[in-house]
């Protein structure tokens, strides 16, 4: 074993040298021949040690991918796309005084985010960014990757961040041999570690860039310059065109050096990323809902191609709103074939001059919806504006530029998008009912609307095509469990026009309860900080009108319990830190918000620092390794009865 270990140790050494300093130490051969007797000696011994070379090989297939909750939220980017904006990001910085140490500025990778999380000096887990809360975890897919260490120095409990990415070269090998050819190398990176076949994950030759710390236990770091020096030492591979710049003119022209460069870069990149150096500064900024007000990302310019308009398709949504969508030749934009774009109303379709038959300027930037700058020539026929719903036929009505269907209980599209928003992730939480599910079920005279979700019977879903029992039984289970839900979910779950998650959160901290927000006048609902008239303009339409008055009390007589978060916050575990492991009563993201309000700080890895183990059925390894550090673990029912009912 320990002739085992020095081997181990010597082709890491070896490989690190080769795949991530890019300066080899010994030949092919001499690597391979040593990889060979340590392959030789596992299999005589039955012993494959976590960090050995031999792992990467890609293990057995999957069955499906684990969902996993960040310890902390993976934040996206606010997005500067041109100079004047991010002048005025960096005025701001300037006069928050957060500039003392300059900027860090990065490369904008095209890739996967992916988050990697070592305990003991091990790699433990890999896991996708997903919503930036909930993630999928492909630690054997990761693993595959040659410049992500196995095992690095440091032994306490460490979280980072960066990115997977196909290299160019790696893309041209594998499309050499490949049946079904890649089209880019983001599409490349983005299958490869979301394929359920390890092996296939390593065939793509993967690279990845780490570039943040989430977590490094006991380490405290001055500045993003120590942060970075900090991930080379522990062995990952870091992009050599990481810079400091002092102010705005060397920030100009560090994006001036990566445009030049672009060309010659070894995997797919989209703009650049801008960060306070300050570390201690960036605590003080914070962040917004969505980005940390310390990091900007600037993307370079958008690719233009000129393509000809096919058609135009109109589409209804969950509120009723009618758009256009332009059908277009196919056309290919950075390897990505483009048949769609956006319009986003009729008013939109008569500026820009488009015609049914005549060419148009498209512009395409990362993965967003491509969009129509302007129409080209006078060639082609004019667009009519529909008067009809092309869904149900109902008489469109006009508010503003957009067009919308009044008939919401009639409308087969509105539902099944009302029906998805309501059952999505950030709402009621019910696995199964996907967009797709929603249709089958209306198409087989089973949802009306919202309340017959919790109508629906085993015989009835054991009916329909592709219902088998057991997926009967889990989407039954999943709508049962959606019943006990907290305020600001089923608040975000109602679809009220212009309130997203954030102001469903701030509305259950204003209201006491259900009722006061139903009747709630605007007078109130503006004095509610980011709530403008014509949110709540919005809030009070909705809940003055009838049709929707009379779906509220009928999910309420569906037995729904709303969980008033607000009234809680005793503040009994300030400080705490709390792992969750195995099957609770409640779905996890209940009982982890429920914890959070008192006080606590729930992670998903059990270290010495953690206080508390939270262990529903079936609880595995956090539990056993909880015991062998001699961290307490408790059932809920134990729980309960040391601090009540405050899940």
């Amino acid at each position: 074993m320990e002739k085992m270990r020095g081997i181990i140790d010597q082709l890491n050494t070896w490989a690190h040298a080769y795949y991530t300093l890019d300066a080899p130490l010994v030949d092919d051969k001499t690597y391979d021949a040593l990889y060979d007797k340590l392959v030789a000696m596992e299999k005589e011994t039955g012993e494959v040690a976590s960090d050995s070379p031999t792992r990467r090989v890609g293990g057995d297939l999957l069955e499906g991918f684990e969902k996993f909750t960040h310890e902390k939220p993976l934040y996206s980017l606010d997005k500067a796309q041109s100079y004047e904006r991010l002048k005025a990001w960096c005025d701001r910085m300037h006069v928050a005084g957060a500039d003392d140490k300059g900027y860090m500025a990065e490369l904008k990778f095209d890739g996967l985010t992916i988050s990697l999380t070592y305990d003991d000096g091990k790699l433990t887990r890999a896991v996708t960014r997903g919503n930036g809360t909930v993630g999928e975890v492909i630690t054997e897919q990761v693993v595959t990757i040659s410049t992500v260490p196995l095992s690095i120095p440091f032994r306490g409990h460490l979280v980072v961040q960066g990115e997977g990415l196909m290299p160019y070269e790696s893309l041209k090998k594998y499309n050499e041999t490949a049946a079904e050819p890649l089209k880019n190398p983001r599409n490349g990176a983005a299958g490869a570690l979301r394929n359920l076949d390890p092996k296939e994950t390593r065939r793509r030759r993967l690279t990845a860039y780490l570039y943040n710390l989430t977590d490094a236990e006991g380490m405290v770091f001055d500045t993003d310059e120590d942060v970075k020096a900090f991930l080379k030492e522990q062995g990952f591979l870091v992009h050599p065109m990481t810079r400091r710049c002092e102010d705005f003119h060397g920030i100009l022209d560090y994006i001036d050096e990566v445009e030049a460069a672009r060309d010659r870069l070894d995997v797919m990149i989209d703009g650049i990323v801008l960060k306070i150096n300050d570390v201690t500064k960036r605590e003080s900024l914070g962040y917004t809902v969505k980005f940390p007000r310390w990091a900007i990302a600037y993307k370079f310019e958008a690719k233009e191609v000129v393509t000809k308009l096919l058609d135009v398709e109109w589409n209804v949504g969950r509120t009723g709103k009618v758009t256009p969508t332009a059908i277009l030749a196919p056309v290919d934009i950075d390897g990505v074939t483009i048949q769609r774009a956006t319009l986003n109303n009729y008013d939109d379709i008569l500026r820009k001059d488009v015609r049914i038959g005549g060419e148009v300027l498209l512009r395409r930037s990362n993965d967003v919806i491509p969009e129509i700058l302007e129409g080209i020539g006078e060639e082609g026929d004019r667009i009519e504006m529909i008067t009809k719903c092309p869904a149900c036929a109902t008489e469109l009505v006009q508010k503003g530029v957009h067009s919308f269907c009044p008939n919401t209980i009639g409308c087969e599209p509105q539902l099944v998008a009302r029906i998805d928003h309501f059952a999505s992730r950030d709402a009621m939480d019910i696995t199964g009912l996907s967009e797709k599910t929603a249709a089958k079920l209306i198409a087989a005279d089973l949802l009306h609307e919202i309340p017959d979700i919790y109508a629906l019977k085993r015989e009835e879903l054991m009916g329909l095509e592709g219902f088998g029992e057991k997926k009967a039984d889990n989407l039954l289970n999943a709508i049962e469990e959606s019943k006990k839900i907290s305020f600001k979910r089923f608040i975000y779950a109602l679809g009220i026009g212009q309130v997203g998650i954030k102001t469903a959160g701030d509305l259950a901290d204003h209201f006491a309860d259900f009722d006061a927000l139903a009747k709630a006048e605007e007078a109130e609902l503006v004095t509610i900080e980011e709530i403008g008239p014509e949110t709540a303009k919005e809030i009070r339409l909705f809940f003055t009108d009838p049709v929707i008055g009379g779906y509220v009390h009928d999910l309420m007589d569906a037995g729904i319990e709303l969980i008033y978060e607000q009234s809680k916050k005793s503040g009994v575990l300030d400080g705490m830190t709390v792992v969750l492991t195995g099957t609770l009563s409640r779905p996890r993201s209940e009982v982890k918000a429920a914890l959070e309000a008192e006080g606590a700080k729930v992670t998903g890895s059990v270290s010495k620092n953690t206080d508390l183990v939270l262990a529903g059925e079936a609880a595995g390894s956090k539990a056993e390794k909880a015991e062998e550090l001699g961290v307490p673990v408790l059932s809920e029912e134990a729980f309960i009865r040391k601090w009540g009912d405050l899940l």
